[in-house]
């Protein structure tokens, strides 16, 4: 064949190929624009007075709160972890964002911070825009409540790197406190009442044991435990206790605060001590409205209630610690909102104690 020939009909093979894009790549831009304007009506709902910049900015601009005198930034980020399997599985993606939300306010809120901004992380293989768009309204639902800005995120395509039909989350949230009001700096009193409010249900922890019951006592995720569904108990979102502390903190003294995230109760609450303090606690899963979620797991596992204690909320997503003399005014305020008691108190800790025990 001449070499004129062989050039037509290399052009000719070259011709019929797809023209190279982005998009033949994986990445779907256009998708990308899509997720941004079917998501903007509930982001909106979310802007604070002091935001300054829209969604679709290359950076977000906000002022600090004009009633904090002496402001000090607070940042916090966490994910939902292993959850987004159950939602998967579920098909339910309504929830998880007010999970993502929540496990970093309530971090904020912890040292009394106000949560100001919000940004989160979406990366998946492809970009499935309805559920993307169900996850962010989530977040901006969570947002609502904590009061806090959704002001940008970043949605990533990783087509070849990331698993298929899969997505992860992660959250950044920004927060602002007094610097003459940070709660828990000097740790709480000898003789401190410790409160627990409740919690909803599991919260966004533990979920990789959870997942690991459910596979091997074979589950059915539709399956009930007192006319509830296994997976909706799952996917409960987590308690978002902003509101409820900041307006304690204002007619009170809060002396400390803790979270109770991954590691339960042994890991969280001697966070919220100083290191010659204990935490004396007393923990009846029936005293608490999500108890029994938690009876149910140790029932089917013959779990011992240490391990539990050691991984869950078992019931109570937040403690606080206040002087025995706030004792009341704080439970009247508390369970206006959720339901909270009292759980045990602060005493010296001597030489070689634990740092929480249970009575």
């Amino acid at each position: 064949m001449p070499i004129d020939d062989k050039e037509k009909e290399k052009n000719k093979e070259d011709s019929s190929r797809e023209e190279l894009s982005y998009k033949l790549s994986g990445v779907d831009v256009d998708a990308g624009y899509e997720l941004v304007q079917k998501i903007k009506p509930f982001v909106e709902k979310t802007r604070r007075p002091e935001i300054l910049s829209g969604l679709g900015s290359f950076s977000a601009l906000s002022r600090i709160p004009k009633h904090i005198e002496n402001p000090l930034l607070v940042t916090c980020t966490d994910g939902v972890g292993t959850k987004i399997e159950i939602a998967r599985e579920m098909n339910n993606f309504s929830t998880i964002g007010i999970d993502l939300v929540a496990m970093c306010v309530n971090d904020l809120v912890v040292c009394g911070a106000e949560p100001l901004v919000f940004l989160d992380y979406y990366v998946t293989d492809k970009l499935d825009v309805d559920t993307a768009s169900k996850v962010i309204e989530g977040i901006a639902k969570g947002c609502e409540e904590a009061k806090c800005s959704l002001v940008g995120g970043e949605t990533a395509e990783h087509p070849g790197s990331f698993p298929e039909n899969s997505f992860d989350l992660a959250g950044f949230s920004l927060g602002v406190v007094d610097e003459n009001a940070i709660i828990g700096q000097d740790g709480p009193k000898n003789d401190d009442i410790l409160i627990g409010i409740e919690s909803s249900g599991f919260h966004s922890n533990g979920f990789s044991l959870l997942r690991k019951v459910i596979s091997d006592y074979k589950l059915d995720l539709k399956s009930k435990v007192q006319n509830e569904q296994i997976g909706d108990i799952l996917l409960r979102p987590t308690n978002i206790y902003v509101s409820e502390v900041l307006a304690l903190k204002k007619i009170l003294e809060i002396n400390s605060i803790s979270h109770i995230t991954g590691g339960g109760f042994l890991e969280n609450i001697p966070r919220m001590l100083n290191k010659n303090q204990k935490a004396i606690i007393e923990h009846d899963f029936t005293d608490w409205p999500a108890g029994h979620y938690f009876e149910w797991l140790m029932e089917i596992t013959n779990m011992p209630k240490d391990n539990l204690v050691n991984t869950f909320n078992c019931g109570v997503g937040l403690v606080i610690a206040v002087s025995e003399s706030d004792e009341e005014d704080a439970l009247g305020i508390l369970n206006q909102s959720y339901f909270a008691k009292t759980i045990g108190r602060v005493e010296e800790r001597k030489v070689n104690e634990e740092a929480i025990s249970f009575v």
